[in-house]
């Protein structure tokens, strides 16, 4: 009989996400002694056991507390709402990564070191993106974003400085996973029902397209699964850790954002950008 390589990581203190080499996942309640899946992990994985746990971990945070994530109809106003907080993730992106780097080198991990900062260079000028999208819409871009961060996006951006500040930063890399992988989902048909939100012969998609399935996000993520893969059980274990709690983050800025009503989004953006606007498409 042939071996099946399984890896495994503990979410919490009564569940955990197993996942084998084929990419399948599922989550196991620990509240019975289940040898040896109550124990850390400790050898090498493979990279299909890998890519289960990551993508076990990101669903697995989207369907906790408040359920399956429902984002509702899609309008202008949650549009710009979503660029204005992708912005305060792109604008630290680079800076964080470089961080992290930093520390990584201290601690002797050049493999690690050299894929942030590697990482880092891909993204750097992303922010800007977003403020071409927006200045396209006849929005002050630079004001609307030094005034106003999306209340479901702070915690995000909270979660994203306090793993590339911590003492071994490893988790930096399983916030991003779920950033790129639920980015790399939007497929054309999404991306274009977005586009035509905008008034005719507008482009203000060029941060979307990026990222997403049309951009450089589906080769990310082969690449961010293919490193990962390498690297120890210690660190994968924090890796997944970490893509579900900003899975949990992220589903939970969804659901907030998608509560808020157009006219309320107008009166956040209007605040912001200390004038009237019109998002009429």
């Amino acid at each position: 009989m042939s071996k099946v390589t399984a890896e495994w990581v503990s979410v919490s203190e009564d569940l955990a996400i197993v996942s084998h080499e084929k990419g399948e996942f599922w989550f196991l309640d620990l509240h019975e002694d289940l040898i040896p899946f109550t124990r850390p992990m400790t050898r090498n994985g493979t990279r299909g056991s890998t890519a289960g746990l990551l993508n076990g971990a990101v669903a697995l945070g989207f369907a906790s507390e408040g359920g399956d994530v429902e984002r509702g109809a899609i309008s202008l106003p949650k549009y710009v709402l979503d660029l204005i907080g992708s912005y305060h993730i792109s604008r630290r992106t680079p800076n964080h990564f470089s961080r992290a780097a930093e520390r990584f080198r201290e601690l002797r991990r050049p493999d690690i070191a050299t894929y942030l900062e590697t990482h880092g260079r891909e993204e750097t000028g992303h922010d800007r993106l977003v403020l071409k999208d927006l200045r396209a819409l006849g929005l002050p871009a630079e004001r609307i974003v030094a005034n106003f961060v999306p209340e479901g996006m702070q915690p995000l951006c909270e979660l994203f400085d306090r793993l590339c500040a911590a003492e071994y930063p490893v988790g930096c890399i399983g916030y991003c996973y779920c950033f790129e992988s639920t980015a790399a989902l939007k497929q054309k048909p999404e991306v274009e029902a977005l586009e035509a939100l905008c008034p005719e012969g507008i482009d203000a998609s060029r941060f979307l397209r990026t990222h997403s399935g049309l951009g450089s996000e589906l080769a990310h993520v082969e690449e961010l699964i293919d490193f990962i893969a390498s690297l120890p059980a210690s660190d994968r274990i924090e890796i997944v850790k970490a893509a579900y709690e900003t899975a949990l983050a992220m589903a939970n800025r969804l659901r907030r954002d998608g509560r808020m009503s157009d006219a309320a989004i107008l009166a956040k953006i209007q605040a912001a950008a200390g004038q009237e606007i019109n998002l009429a498409a």
